[in-house]
């Protein structure tokens, strides 16, 4: 008995032995820019930029492919946020990119027929519902991506603009262009 179990612990040795060496020997080195652009972009999935989703956008970010200005989920906060990680200056909106109020999906529920295509749709699973069944939307959840728009056969699906409130609010800061003189002192 106890020579099964070294002949297993030697067995487990060997392979784990193997395994190590081979994720070290076949190791995948990723770009650590796209982790941080992917990580600055909003993550709603919703292809509005051109691209299947956020990730593939900042592979093309990091690649030069693609420009900074195509998130209107990101909004301009968005393209600041990446202008700073990749030390390049604020682009407004370019091309047929253009910003859009935060929103969220609403059901008109006196129209749905319970089709299931705009669940199918959803990137984020914020569409609650079965076939032939009323379907409705969970607020929380919903990024405003649109993708559930299109597919609706009866358009009983409304994007309305999530009105701002305390819950919501953000102050707009003002942006001030700071410069540093030879001396150390900070400018504005």
């Amino acid at each position: 008995m106890i020579s099964a179990l070294l002949v297993m612990a030697a067995i487990a040795g060997i392979l784990g032995a193997i395994l190590g060496f081979a994720a070290i020997k076949f190791r995948v080195e990723g770009n650590p820019l796209v982790a941080k652009i992917d990580a600055v972009l909003p993550q709603t999935q919703c292809g509005q930029c051109g691209f299947p989703g956020c990730k593939p956008y900042a592979t093309a970010i990091a690649e030069g492919v693609a420009d900074i200005n195509m998130c209107p989920p990101g909004g301009e906060e968005g393209i600041q946020k990446l202008a700073d990680l990749l030390g390049m200056e604020f682009k407004p909106f370019g091309g047929e990119t253009k910003p859009k109020p935060k929103s969220v999906a609403v059901i008109d529920e006196s129209t749905c027929i319970g089709c299931t295509l705009c669940i199918q749709a959803c990137p984020v699973d914020a569409i609650v519902g079965a076939a032939k069944q009323l379907h409705t939307i969970i607020a929380a959840e919903c990024t405003g991506c649109e993708l559930c728009v299109p597919p609706c056969p009866v358009d009983c699906i409304l994007m309305v603009p999530i009105a701002e409130n305390l819950s919501n609010w953000k102050w707009k800061y003002p942006v001030y262009a700071l410069t540093v003189s030879s001396s150390g002192n900070a400018a504005l």
